[in-house]
């Protein structure tokens, strides 16, 4: 299956009921699988040290109706019924608001933006209206104007994306160790001591050394596992309710919470750090929104994943609202208020429920990470892609390792669930926050909705999830530093990184080669023309950059097509196939120079190099046949840009000229096929044969069959690439700062980074690189 076409064909097709209810299905395993364990935890993180079980009740009671309420206004009202509809082309994540607002308010973290990118099919959103008058096209014209508040928006971004990375460190911990907490109730506490920890290391190791195979090949029992764990959880929570206490439905009342903080006071409001990981893993909702359809991810949330979860909290508060001596032998938990027969398959079934929510936010991880790499605010890092057939299903060794070392330091260092949950609490309330923010601007900006509803949104969500952050917050020497500590260590990172690729930038827009020499030098460019296809990879989407000046000034030989090749990320989620390329002409036609822009959305998957050659020769050869002939006669110098042509892949394209490539020695033969075609061949077979069949209409002349039959020979006789191996120094008279952010910062960032080689999927035996020093 084409990924690509995979991709695209399912999202024109309206989704049958069918359909949506086999990925609402699907989606309880991969989007739902961190919420549902959530009950291992909540309670017994809530009544940790700030408040205690007593005999009235209260507090248990206090505690089930802050988790009712936050479940439905949080996941519920927030994220089903208002966020998911803010999706980016059916894209969700901080990524994809910020995006969304880049987009409308034209503002953007890449240097490279061009006019045309706005012509995208999924530039637009559906739903987007007009530039509209009055506070919101105020607020759109300021953000437009003023570099500042870009920044800030930008940061808000990478501070939600930071949290998110520091959530794939805490959740798998957390989860892994509150399932294999049930072994307490079944050893004696000394022996439980040695083997608790172990246990939970030993399953942390095997869950990230399995991530090179990917989720793909044990996917399928994701959702079985998490389907089982919540009938599980909530017929326990029934039995319980009915067993122990029929009339706990009462605590639901919001007087409960009333009762609760007036008699806790301070003790109470510390104890909502705890009572906030009911909510963890509500954003993979959003999150992981591209994987599914909003209609599934609402249906699999209302009908199975809600009433779950209220089902369970309430049966163990039944439970524990008749059990008052608890804590004078264990800790008050979940397993706890498990019928002791069958404690053994409910704590199997935990433990693989958490496995499964912890891969959820894995590959999350990986999956963001990736996006911030794609608009320039990442290093650049090895992406394998662990499925041909599963868009989205992607590894990354680095980051997975280092999420692995972290994860396992975490367990040997905090060894409770206590200070876990209140790093995991501080995590999963930000991203929530930095949401709500990105949100209120979307309603205003995007959606062009009163303003006054935007103040009512975050006024809201807001003052709620801020009571929830400060409480998190103020426990920041009882485990809340570690979030903070690795988002700031993320986030001067990818602010580096981000600063040092826009100055690099900056100068090959400043050093660039006018046209204007190129032309002076005649066809023959003043240097040895040799035969094959030379790509210079370039950040440029205009002019020449400096090292294409720089290789010929020491090296005076070039290939006999020369293509400036510019890879480049732009603001969507997906570039369609048929819009893949940007072509243009530097030159006249004897000159054979082109430039070619490869266009890729922030969650596109880049394809091999193989592949990407030939589609890279097809579209250039398209753009030849195509070309108005008017375009040949003279040349603008400085605006060859804005006369490209865009062209789709070869598997995109079934109208124009057809491509076709053999590796075997054979001679010459006609073409199979329609009478109405014909066909330009090569004289000389070589090691590569290729041939482009063109249609009989319309008529093409003789130069533009000579110029087909250059790229020919040229791609016969192989393609080099020239890459540009830069070194980034501050400039005389930087500031201290900028020396150090520039000279040690980006200069270690860019040594331990994966090449560009490596990432355009260049073969490192037809790979070129010229050196140059970029003074910044």
């Amino acid at each position: 299956m084409d990924l690509e076409n995979g991709i695209y064909g399912n999202r024109v097709k309206k989704d049958s009921w069918r359909t949506v209810l086999t990925l609402a299905y699907q989606s309880l395993g991969v989007v739902y699988g961190d919420l549902s364990t959530s009950p291992l935890y909540v309670y017994k993180s809530a009544f940790a040290e700030d408040i205690h079980h007593s005999e009235t009740n209260e507090e248990i009671f206090g505690v089930l109706s802050f988790v009712f309420w936050t479940l439905t206004l949080i996941p519920l009202l927030k994220y089903v019924f208002i966020v998911l509809r803010a999706n980016d082309n059916g894209e969700g994540g901080t990524f994809a608001l910020y995006s969304l607002l880049c987009r409308h308010a034209r503002v953007s973290s890449l240097p490279n933006c061009q006019v045309a990118d706005e012509e995208l099919s999924e530039y637009k959103k559906d739903g987007i209206g007009t530039r509209g008058r009055g506070i919101g096209s105020s607020l759109k014209s300021t953000l437009e104007k003023h570099r500042v508040l870009q920044r800030v928006l930008l940061v808000l971004a990478l501070i939600g994306t930071c949290m998110v990375i520091g959530d794939g460190v805490l959740t798998p911990a957390i989860s892994v160790f509150s399932a294999v907490s049930g072994l307490e109730l079944s050893m004696s506490k000394e022996h439980h001591k040695y083997v608790e920890l172990p246990v939970a290391c030993i399953i942390l190791v095997f869950l990230f050394a399995l991530q090179h195979y990917g989720t793909h090949r044990v996917g399928f029992l994701f959702a079985p596992i998490v389907v089982t764990w919540l009938f599980c959880i909530s017929a326990i929570g029934v039995y319980n309710i009915f067993h122990w206490n029929p009339h706990v439905y009462q605590a639901l009342s919001p007087y409960y919470m009333y009762k609760f903080l007036k008699k806790t006071q301070r003790g109470g409001w510390m104890s909502l750090g705890g009572i906030l990981l009911c909510i963890t893993g509500s954003e993979a909702m959003f999150a992981d929104l591209g994987h599914f359809s909003q209609l599934s991810i609402k249906i699999a949330f209302t009908s199975v994943v809600y009433p779950s979860l209220i089902l369970a909290y309430m049966g163990q508060a039944a439970y524990l609202s008749r059990h008052h001596d608890i804590e004078n032998h264990y800790r008050i938990g979940f397993y706890v208020s498990v019928p002791e027969r069958i404690r053994w398959p409910v704590l199997a079934i935990a433990i693989l429920a958490a496995v499964v929510g912890s891969q959820a936010i894995i590959t999350g991880t990986f999956s963001i990470i990736k996006q911030c790499s794609a608009l320039g605010c990442f290093p650049r890092v090895k992406i394998v892609h662990t499925s041909s057939k599963i868009h989205g299903q992607i590894y990354i060794p680095e980051i997975n390792w280092i999420l692995m070392l972290l994860c396992l330091a975490v367990t040997i260092g905090f060894r409770d669930t206590k200070r876990m949950g209140n790093a995991s609490g501080l995590a999963v309330i930000t991203v929530m926050l930095v949401t709500t923010c990105l949100m209120s601007l979307v309603i205003v900006l995007v959606w062009n909705r009163n303003i006054l509803l935007a103040v009512c949104f975050i006024f809201f969500f807001g003052t709620i999830e801020a009571l929830y952050f400060s409480a998190s917050l103020i426990k920041f020497f009882e485990g809340a530093w570690v979030p903070i500590a690795l988002a700031f260590i993320f986030l001067v990172v990818m602010h580096v990184w981000h600063y040092g690729t826009l100055k690099k930038y900056e100068f090959d827009v400043q050093n660039k080669v006018s046209i204007n020499w190129i032309l002076s030098l005649g066809p023959g460019l003043g240097i040895v023309r040799v035969r094959g296809i030379g790509l210079v990879h370039t950040e440029l989407v205009s002019g020449i950059p400096a090292i294409f000046s720089h290789f010929v000034t020491n090296l005076p030989a070039f290939h006999q097509v020369l293509v400036f090749l510019c890879v480049k990320s732009v603001p969507v989620p997906h570039v369609r196939p048929e819009e893949r390329f940007l072509v243009g002409r530097i030159g006249p036609r004897e000159y054979r120079l082109y430039r070619c822009i490869a266009r890729y959305g922030y969650r596109d998957v880049h394809k091999d190099d193989v592949e990407f050659e030939k589609d890279l020769v097809y579209s250039i050869a398209e753009f030849i046949r195509s070309e108005k002939p008017e375009h040949n006669e003279g040349v603008d110098s400085e605006k060859d840009d804005e006369r490209m042509t865009v062209v789709g892949t070869s598997s995109a394209n079934y109208e124009g000229i057809q491509m076709c490539e053999d590796d075997d020695d054979v001679d010459n033969a006609e073409v199979t096929g329609p009478s109405e075609l014909r066909e330009i061949q090569s004289p000389v077979v070589q090691r590569k044969r290729v041939r482009f069949v063109l249609p009989e209409s319309p008529k093409i002349d003789d130069a533009t069959q000579d110029e087909l039959q250059d790229l020919m020979e040229a791609r016969e006789s192989g393609m080099a690439f020239i890459l540009g191996h830069s070194y980034v120094r501050a400039k005389r008279g930087s500031s201290l700062i900028k020396k150090l952010v520039i000279n040690f910062g980006y200069d270690f960032l860019r040594r331990n980074c994966r090449g560009p080689s490596y990432t355009h999927n260049v073969p490192n035996a037809s790979t070129l690189e010229v050196g140059m020093i970029y003074h910044v």
